[in-house]
């Protein structure tokens, strides 16, 4: 009798998982509450899979012997609760993808610079000449790319959603780049049950592997001493210099993966910017180091890698003024990231659904480095009652094209305009992704209309 799978969820994630389950001659049936996406539905339908939409019935689910979950329903979903309370294993889409390949894993995490260190990673892996595939919370699902299975490395941008989903997945090498608090909603409210859903990626892992992480993290660097981790450790510091693993000195980032001299990149060869950045290019270049790709090679890459947008993304200048769209900046310790990496006077946009944001963290920043802040939001009382006497200008709106000719109002030659809203986005946009393309969009009228005035020279 075949074994049954049942997918919850049929996104890129779900319908990935189906594709493969059906690949691999299980019984496969997918499930969504909600209603299917057309081109999900159609290449369910082209694939002959069985699926439901807009309710989940317990007689077709709970005769799983195995439900590969989608990271978006949370565990506490009554469909979920039902199925464990059966016995029956939940799963994410890696772990399940993860058993029918051999291809070696790195997996990066994060609560802030996950995709843009995956990416980054990806792309000085391929400048390598490497046969490397991009999945995870990003791309193609890797359950789909496994089908065929054309790549000897997968580059995985993961959640902590999908890893409290994994269980024997091991990765060859783990990045884990920051934790600070966020989704707690998932997680009870408890900072420590977050804490412990990001550490899973190291899970399994032996001395053959490799563990990169920011050594100047507190958060990480008490959990890294009280756990037992079996990966050989390299550690990547603004601060100190460290034995095996990355450092910042003198305006460079030198690097030790191995026995050999340390090899360095001055910062100002790095195209992307801001501190955080640095952290970012440190992993990304340790792993590209640990898979022996050429320092050549991985300069170039260095120099020609094109970031994902809505981060830290430079739009445009108009009269000597950068226009930055830092759109996925949804929780404060990004605003700090991005806020730090000018030295230029800011005219801050910020604002949305506040996450119970304790705005003191950044109010020492927001005082040397804001000349104005423009709230873009339905309710700004919280931006607006705290920064009223901390920065000389401060503006409301709920229009980003009122928003963009507000700054650009404010904004004198040498000054940066920066959307970074430190707030989630649904009150007045889709998501971080339409908040960030409304801006671009309204920047780039503004710069249309200043060529009209000024010509194009």
């Amino acid at each position: 009798m075949k074994k049954r799978i049942v997918i919850l969820g049929a996104g890129e994630s779900g319908v990935g998982a189906a594709l493969l389950a059906k690949a691999k001659g299980f019984d496969t049936f997918v499930s969504d509450m909600h209603m299917i996406g057309a081109p999900y539905k159609k290449i369910l339908e082209e694939n002959n899979i069985p699926f439901e939409e807009g309710s989940h019935s317990d007689i077709l689910i709970l005769s799983a012997d195995e439900v590969v979950k989608s990271p978006g329903i949370p565990d506490k979903a009554p469909v979920v609760v039902k199925i464990r309370q059966k016995g029956i294993p939940v799963i994410a889409e890696i772990e399940f993808a993860g058993r029918f390949t051999k291809a070696k894993f790195v997996a990066i995490t994060g609560t802030n610079g996950k995709t843009t260190t995956t990416m980054l990673a990806y792309h000085l892996l391929k400048k390598g000449g490497l046969k490397v595939g991009l999945a995870g919370n990003i791309g193609i699902s890797l359950a789909k790319q496994v089908i065929d299975d054309d790549f000897d490395i997968y580059v995985l941008e993961i959640s902590s959603f999908q890893l409290d989903g994994m269980f024997d997945f091991k990765a060859d090498v783990a990045i884990l780049l920051n934790i600070t608090p966020d989704h707690l909603d998932r997680y009870d409210y408890k900072f420590g049950h977050y804490i412990d859903s990001k550490f899973r990626i190291t899970q399994n892992m032996t001395q053959n592997g490799y563990f990169i992480f920011f050594q100047d993290s507190e958060v990480l660097m008490r959990e890294v001493d009280s756990r037992q981790i079996g990966a050989t450790p390299l550690p990547v510091s603004l601060r100190d210099k460290v034995g095996r693993g990355a450092w910042l000195e003198d305006d460079r980032l030198h690097f030790q993966a191995g026995s050999n001299d340390p090899i360095h990149v001055h910062i100002e060869d790095i195209i992307i910017k801001g501190r955080h950045n640095l952290i970012n290019s440190m992993t990304a270049v340790l792993c590209a180091l640990v898979f022996d790709v050429d320092m050549e090679k991985i300069r170039k890459g260095l120099a020609d890698f094109k970031n994902a947008p809505h981060r830290l993304e430079v739009v445009a200048e108009i009269d000597g003024v950068k226009y930055i769209n830092d759109s996925k900046a949804t929780n404060l310790d990004a605003v700090i990231y991005a806020l730090d990496s000018f030295k230029e006077d800011i005219i801050w946009i910020a604002g949305g659904i506040d996450k119970g944001n304790n705005y003191e963290l950044v109010k020492d920043l927001a005082r040397n480095r804001v000349k104005a802040l423009i709230c873009l939001g339905k309710d700004n009382t919280k931006l607006v009652d705290f920064f009223a006497d901390k920065v000389p200008v401060v503006e409301e709106s709920t229009d980003v094209y009122e928003a963009a000719a507000l700054a650009r109002k404010f904004a004198t030659s040498g000054d940066v305009v920066l959307l970074s809203p430190a707030c989630a986005s649904f009150d007045l946009f889709k998501n971080y992704e339409d908040r960030g393309d409304q801006f671009r969009a309204a920047v780039l009228d503004l710069k249309n209309a200043n060529s009209k005035i000024y010509g194009n020279n």
